[in-house]
């Protein structure tokens, strides 16, 4: 399979290239060359078929023959080794949970795969030692830094915002050692993603060092995030209503390789970009106006994104036609006072319980059903309402059960390096 730029359709990369430089030498994001509709016959056979074998079939042509066969299944396998189970919420709409991982949050999936395929091409190639350069905004540290853990070849540099993830996320990302260092940034989510770019661009450090990203910019990242799609379906019993997905949204890689799913033919006839007060991407389709703003602080942390990377991809995947665009994408907003109302009246309902991320998809979707009842709605709780403790407890007055997983690096002490700029950055990768 053939990349090319967003930034220069001329610039044509293949998948491992892709891979092992994150960005394209422009700064632009990498996006396939061709989309391929799945046959009917696949859709057909769906509900035979293993999550190894369904994410094959979503996945190879992406790939093509850079991973052999047996290898990429085998990737697959071991990224796929947890459930992912479609809860019925009522007669209108189910919660697919993506927390079931390693990390408890739905970013396990990407760091996983992404920790196969890097692993593959760096053992093929014998390219020595490579640096992955990642921003977090909250789960994707803790995602990259239990999949790469111990990786050989790899050393794993986290850029995460003071003050702004959970105490759990941040455990998670500081407390691993091995090759795991975690860089902790006097600044917002923009700013550390705006460094990892800025790294990238920076020739002093790309002779000191190879680097990659794991964030949703690198296309190993971002592609297997359709799998969750694809198992949600082959789980719906519902009736064949009008299928829409509610995704919490922050930098839009999730929903947008929801879109690419649709593309290649998913049945999915909407989606619902839901967000808190950070709704840059909510302002474009009203406005046709997309203008990127510094981010502000919720307890939905992992959308606190003012400027999302992803969306360029969103543009791309409609040939940037806004009509198009606004015919599968819809989105809604937020605040902090409504996603807790929602928590605690779910709980109270149901007796379900939801993290802040997952409550803002519920809300979202639950706006575009009140205007759209012919259609079923499928929303995504990304985290483990125990990622964020104090937030949920507090709301429902309850204590929840911590996992041990959670228990374990609760015990264990904090470690991590204070950066303020670039500069601070730029020392720390020459060192």
């Amino acid at each position: 399979m053939e990349y090319f730029s967003l930034n220069n359709k001329d610039h044509i990369s293949t998948f491992e290239n892709a891979v092992l430089k994150g960005l394209a030498p422009d700064k632009g994001l990498y996006f396939p060359k061709d989309i391929k509709r799945l046959p009917a016959s696949f859709f057909e056979k769906i509900n035979s078929l293993s999550k190894t074998e369904i994410a094959f079939e979503v996945i190879k042509d992406f790939i093509g023959n850079e991973i052999p066969e047996a290898e990429l299944k085998k990737i697959i396998e071991t990224t796929l080794d947890f459930d992912f189970p479609l809860v019925k919420l009522n007669k209108n709409s189910s919660v697919l949970e993506l927390f079931h991982g390693p990390t408890m949050a739905f970013k396990d999936v990407g760091a996983k795969f992404m920790a196969g395929t890097l692993g593959y091409f760096i053992k093929k190639g014998n390219l020595g030692k490579v640096t992955v350069l990642v921003a977090t905004s909250g789960d994707t540290g803790g995602a990259v830094a239990n999949g790469f853990l111990g990786v050989d070849g790899i050393d794993i540099v986290i850029l995460y915002p003071q003050g702004k993830v959970s105490e759990i996320q941040e455990k998670q990302l500081t407390t691993l050692g091995q090759n795991i260092t975690a860089l902790e940034v006097a600044g917002t989510f923009d700013d550390c993603q705006e460094m990892v770019k800025l790294a990238f661009l920076d020739k002093d450090i790309q002779q000191k060092r190879q680097l990659t990203s794991a964030n949703s910019i690198n296309v190993a990242r971002w592609l297997p995030q359709m799998f969750y799609y694809f198992l949600a379906y082959q789980q719906l019993s519902e009736e064949k209503r009008k299928l829409v997905f509610s995704v919490p949204s922050g930098n839009f890689g999730n929903i947008c390789a929801g879109l690419l799913a649709k593309k290649m033919g998913l049945p999915i006839s909407h989606f619902v970009a839901s967000s808190n007060v950070n709704d840059v991407v909510g302002r474009y389709l009203e406005t046709e106006n997309y203008e990127p703003k510094p981010s502000v602080q919720t307890i939905s942390n992992a959308m606190d994104v003012g400027s999302p990377s992803n969306f360029i991809r969103i543009q791309e995947l409609f040939q940037n036609e806004f009509i198009d665009l606004k015919e599968d994408l819809s989105s809604y907003s937020f605040d902090d006072a409504t996603t807790k109302a929602a928590i605690s009246e779910v709980y109270e309902k149901t007796s379900y319980v939801m993290d802040p991320h997952g409550a803002v998809g519920y809300l979202g979707l639950e706006t575009f059903l009140e205007n759209n009842p012919e259609y079923y709605g499928i929303f995504l709780e990304t985290a483990h309402p125990v990622k964020f403790l104090e937030t949920v407890e507090n709301v429902i007055g309850k204590k929840l059960e911590i996992p041990e997983s959670i228990q374990s690096i609760l015990q264990k002490k904090k470690q991590s390096i204070k950066i303020g700029n670039y500069s601070d950055l730029k020392n720390f990768l020459m060192r």
